[in-house]
C-alpha cells in the first residue's frame, strides 16, 4: 500500500479494542480526529476480568454515550473477604461500584465507536509498529496503516510485548511471580449488592453479580498451583481453591454457564513503561493490577480519559511529541503508580494463608483501618 493512501492514514491508531482503547478512540473522534482501532478478536467476546467497575467511572461512561441507567445493572456496596480457613471480614464499600460483563460492555463501546466515525477492525492482529519521519507505521494482517499517534491498549500480555522487549518494573524486594487468571459466569446465590473475595493458597477468587442475574467468578492463582496438577484446572480447583469452605460451596453448588473457563496465563502484577517506542500505553498495557484488588477496569477508562487531553494538544500542534510522551509518562506515575504498588502488596497478603488470617483478624479488631484500604483501590469520579 502506498504511504500516500489517505484511506490508511489516521490521526490516532489504537492497538486493542477493550475499555481503554475504545473509550480513547471515541473521545478522539468526538474531537474531530480520524481514529482507528485494531482488535484481534471478534465482538462480542469474553475476557478474563473481575467485571466490577468502580462508580468513579459511571459518569464518564455515560458521557461517552452508554445508556447505563437503562441496563439495570447491580449496584455493589458491600464487601466480604474470607481466608482459606473461612475466617471472614465484612464491610461497607465507601464508593462502591457496579457489575457488568466485558462481553456486553466492550461490544457496546465498539458499536458506539463506529457510530462516532471510528474505524474498528476486528480479527486484526498487529504484528509490528515502527517510527519513521514523525509517523508510526502499523503492520497488520489486513495491511499497513500509518498514524500520527499510536496508543497501546492491548491488555495484560501481547505479542507486541515480546516484539518491543518490554520489561515489568518490579517493586523493590518483591520477586516476580507469574499468575494464571481464570473466569466463569455462574448462577450463584449472592446478593446483588455484595462482592466477595475468597483467599486460597497463593491466590484468591472474587465473585459478584453482573447483568441478567448472572455472577462473575474470577480468580488469580500463582502458576505453580496449576503446574502442580499438570495443567488440570478442575483438579487444582478441587484440591487448592475448594479448601476454602466458601469456594468449596460455590464450586459444588453453582451452575457454571461456560462449557470451559476463560483463561489467561503468564500474568505479572506491576508496571511497564508508559511510553515504549513512541507508543502511548494505557490500561493493562501500561500496568496490571490484580483483579478486584486494584479496580483495573476503572483504571483503564481513567487512563484513556487522561490521555485524551494531551493527545488533542499534540494533534493541534500545541505540544510536540517529546512533550506528549513526557506528560503521559508523568500522568501515569502520578495517578496509578501507588494503586499498582498497593495492588501488589494486597495480592501478596491475599495469596498467603497466614498473612490473610492475620490481616482479617487485625482488621476485625481495628475496623477503622478498612476504609483507607478500600479507598486505595478506588479513585475519585471523573
Amino acid at each position: 500500500m502506498s504511504d500516500a493512501s489517505h484511506d490508511n492514514l489516521f490521526d490516532v491508531a489504537v492497538i486493542g479494542g477493550g475499555l481503554a482503547g475504545l473509550s480513547l478512540a471515541i473521545q478522539m473522534a468526538d474531537q474531530g480526529a480520524r481514529a482507528i482501532v485494531f482488535e484481534k478478536q471478534t465482538y462480542p467476546f469474553h475476557k478474563v476480568c473481575g467485571e466490577y467497575v468502580s462508580m468513579e467511572s459511571w459518569d464518564f461512561l455515560k458521557r461517552l454515550g452508554l445508556p447505563l441507567d437503562t441496563w439495570e445493572l447491580p449496584r455493589i456496596t458491600r464487601l466480604n473477604i474470607s481466608s482459606a480457613s473461612g475466617n471472614t471480614l465484612s464491610r461497607e464499600l465507601p464508593l462502591g461500584g457496579f457489575g457488568v460483563s466485558r462481553h456486553r460492555l466492550d461490544h457496546a463501546l465498539a458499536e458506539l465507536a463506529r457510530t462516532r466515525g471510528v474505524t474498528v477492525l476486528e480479527s486484526c492482529r498487529v504484528d509490528d509498529v515502527s517510527y519513521v519521519e514523525d509517523y508510526l507505521t502499523i503492520e497488520t494482517g489486513l495491511g499497513t496503516f500509518r498514524a500520527r499517534v499510536v496508543a497501546g491498549a492491548f491488555g495484560k500480555r501481547s505479542n507486541l510485548d515480546r516484539k518491543l522487549k518490554r520489561q515489568y518494573q518490579a517493586t523493590v524486594h518483591a520477586p516476580e511471580v507469574n499468575y494464571v487468571g481464570v473466569k466463569y459466569h455462574v448462577e450463584a446465590d449472592i446478593p446483588p449488592d455484595l462482592i466477595e473475595l475468597h483467599s486460597f493458597r497463593d491466590g484468591y477468587c472474587g465473585i459478584s453479580r453482573i447483568e441478567e442475574g448472572k455472577s462473575c467468578m474470577c480468580y488469580l492463582t500463582a502458576a505453580h498451583n496449576l503446574r502442580e496438577f499438570r495443567g488440570n484446572i478442575r483438579k487444582m480447583e478441587e484440591n487448592v481453591l475448594a479448601q476454602n469452605p466458601f469456594l468449596s460451596e460455590y464450586f459444588h453448588k453453582n451452575r457454571f454457564l461456560f462449557p470451559e473457563p476463560v483463561t489467561v496465563s503468564q500474568v505479572r502484577i506491576g508496571s511497564k513503561p508508559a511510553v515504549d517506542n513512541h507508543i502511548m500505553m494505557i490500561g493493562d498495557a501500561a500496568g496490571f493490577v490484580a483483579p478486584l484488588s486494584g479496580n483495573g477496569m476503572s483504571m483503564a477508562l481513567r487512563s484513556a480519559y487522561l490521555l485524551s487531553g494531551p493527545l488533542q494538544e499534540f494533534l493541534d500542534g500545541r505540544i510536540n511529541r517529546m512533550q506528549l510522551e513526557h506528560q503521559h509518562a508523568t500522568m501515569w506515575r502520578r495517578h496509578f503508580g501507588m494503586r499498582i504498588r498497593f495492588s501488589r502488596y494486597l495480592q501478596r497478603i491475599l495469596g498467603r494463608e497466614c498473612l490473610t488470617e492475620t490481616a482479617i483478624s487485625a482488621l476485625n479488631l481495628f475496623p477503622f483501618a478498612v476504609k483507607p484500604m478500600v479507598r486505595m483501590t478506588h479513585g475519585r469520579p471523573f
